[in-house]
């Protein structure tokens, strides 16, 4: 069936599907790794801190990256 359509149709739903696994990956790393620290993020979020703020950043530029580089390697 993927034979069938256009390589730039599959393109698109490449990046579709890739971009709601990125999205969906995110929140569950955020969520996973909330429940692993002693501390609410949303709240040290709320109160201005940037060290946890930069510490989301770096979890959610990490997925991105993988999750890039796995769809990207996949378009072959």
């Amino acid at each position: 069936m993927l034979e069938s359509l256009d390589p730039i149709v599959l393109n698109f739903v490449y990046a579709i599907l890739g971009g709601a696994l990125t999205l969906f990956f995110m929140w569950l790393g955020c969520k996973l790794f909330n429940h692993l620290v002693c501390f609410n993020i949303s709240e040290e979020l709320a109160k201005g801190n940037i060290a946890v703020g930069l510490m989301i950043m770096g979890i959610f530029i990490g997925i991105g990256i993988a999750l890039g580089l796995v769809i990207g390697l996949g378009l072959n």
